[in-house]
């Protein structure tokens, strides 16, 4: 038994709780494997070893939804320069659903940065997925905000929230600087929800290492 073991334990490395302090009701969340990847082909590369949880259908269907649930969710900014300072330099574009949508002006997104896949709890077989956009801090966080991670390429145990569906924005007035301010931040209204106040933060090694 011991040989599986060690097998396993290559994929197991992402640490969502770090050095934050967790609240007793997060430490006792229930978690499900997990694994994130920067594209579509570095998930179908290591579906291809069968080692995990998920196929190389599992990868391209969840990276199309994946997709579509980034232009549903990921928040949305009145300019460039907000959006940068909520997610770093270099990291944010035009939002592509907004010629869709007279009067909304110009809005701005953080750009797609990967994919996270979780395995489905209980009976059946089932994998979900939320798409990754950067952080200022310059880690990965998914568009909820409440959870942050130092890579987008890595294998572990995430909480089971981390696959709650963040509140669709498309369609809606982007944020305003005060209203950022307001919120105190990218991802601090939901982290607040979520954990009473205290954001997870973590680091994964390379899948396989």
């Amino acid at each position: 038994m011991t040989a599986p073991i060690r097998k396993r334990s290559r994929h197991v490395a992402l640490f969502l709780a770090g050095a934050a302090v967790m609240t007793l009701a997060a430490c006792e969340e229930e978690k499900t494997d997990a694994a994130a990847f920067p594209d579509l082909e570095s998930c179908i590369a290591e579906a291809k070893n069968g080692s995990l949880f998920f196929t190389e259908q599992d990868c391209q269907t969840q990276f199309a939804q994946a997709q579509q649930e980034y232009l549903e969710t990921a928040p949305r900014y009145e300019s460039r320069e907000l959006c940068e300072q909520e997610h770093g330099a270099g990291n944010c574009g035009g939002d592509p659903t907004a010629q869709n949508q007279p009067g909304m002006g110009s809005v701005f997104m953080p750009l797609f940065m990967g994919y996270m896949l979780g395995s489905m709890l209980g009976g059946g077989r089932g994998v979900f997925s939320q798409p990754m956009v950067r952080t200022a801090q310059g880690g990965f966080s998914t568009p909820a905000g409440n959870q942050s991670f130092a890579s987008n390429r890595g294998t572990g145990k995430v909480a089971t929230s981390t696959f709650t569906k963040a509140p669709a924005t498309i369609g809606k007035a982007p944020m305003t600087a005060a209203q950022v301010s307001q919120r105190g931040g990218f991802g601090a209204s939901a982290t607040a929800r979520s954990t009473g106040g205290t954001r997870s933060t973590g680091g994964m090694r390379s899948v396989g290492g």
